[in-house]
């Protein structure tokens, strides 16, 4: 069986060691803050090891190493070594008041640097300067909003998952909680009927019966739907051909709970004949 390779990386804070132990439930062999110089090393070792599914845990701690993990994962996969890499992010704000609550030193900060927040924003833009090429590359979670257990259920349901073709993950959100930093495309449809507003419906959500029927009886939410399927039909081929793992797809209403649902409901259905599809609802998964 074909090496498998799972790469943890983010920001600091973000949540790599939640990630790692997910991996880890999930049958694979973990190996946290591996230096990139031994990548190569580590996988003709696992080779003969008979090993298949390793997960390793690579961040800023690599230092000036770290230039060096994209073109080691291209040629791992020039190899034939299934290599997917998963870039935990979160805000700024997030990262700060994590760092604030634990009291934990973030992994660039020096010495002569002062405490305090603005010299901890300023290593984060760092962090983030050194990650980008790694991001880039990478399917990217935010964990600004999510709790921990949500995190590892996200991480495990991205495995089976990939197969080798693009995997679409359909995300419905609160744009009065943020816009998902992971989106790749954000649709915006705080502007459709909203059930919030009929007392019977008000408590329920989109993955329910009656809010599901008022809303496909609504023609502007059935329009929305269609054109948003039109436009994703249309780029997905080119994506795919573009050596894309995922694509996140986040569909956004005042609330996260109705309308945002029902349409990630419904989007996920139509594309789930031809594509891998996985679904997250941020606000219901978190309650």
């Amino acid at each position: 069986m074909s090496l498998e390779i799972v790469l943890i990386t983010g920001m600091s804070g973000s949540g790599k060691s939640v990630a790692l132990h997910a991996m880890e439930d999930a049958g694979y062999y973990c190996v946290d803050n591996l230096p990139p110089e031994l990548l190569a090393a580590f996988v003709a070792l696992e080779h003969q090891h008979h090993g298949n599914r390793v997960a390793i845990a690579m961040d800023v701690r690599s230092g000036t190493s770290l230039p060096q993990v994209p073109r080691e994962l291209t040629r791992l996969r020039q190899q034939g070594v299934t290599v997917r890499s998963i870039f935990l992010d979160a805000t700024t704000e997030t990262l700060v008041r994590r760092f604030s609550e634990t009291r934990r030193r973030h992994p660039l900060s020096h010495d002569e640097i002062p405490d305090g927040r603005r010299a901890l924003v300023q290593v984060i833009d760092l962090e983030r300067e050194l990650l980008a090429e790694l991001r880039d590359q990478s399917h990217v979670i935010d964990t600004s909003t999510i709790r921990a257990s949500q995190l590892q259920s996200y991480v495990k349901d991205l495995m089976p998952a990939a197969t080798g073709q693009l995997t679409l993950v359909f995300q419905s959100f609160a744009f009065k909680r943020g816009i998902p930093v992971d989106a790749d495309y954000v649709f915006d449809v705080r502007m459709l009927p909203n059930p919030h507003y009929e007392p019977a419906l008000r408590d329920l959500t989109g993955l329910d019966a009656p809010v599901a029927e008022f809303l496909h009886a609504q023609k502007e939410v059935r329009l929305m739907g269609q054109h948003i399927e039109q436009f994703l039909s249309h780029w997905l081929d080119m994506l795919d051909r573009n050596h894309r793992s995922y694509v996140t797809v986040a569909v956004g209403c005042t609330g996260g709970q109705h309308r945002s649902v029902y349409l990630v409901e419904q989007l996920a259905s139509a594309f789930t004949p031809r594509w891998a599809v996985l679904k997250r609802h941020r606000e219901l998964d978190s309650r």
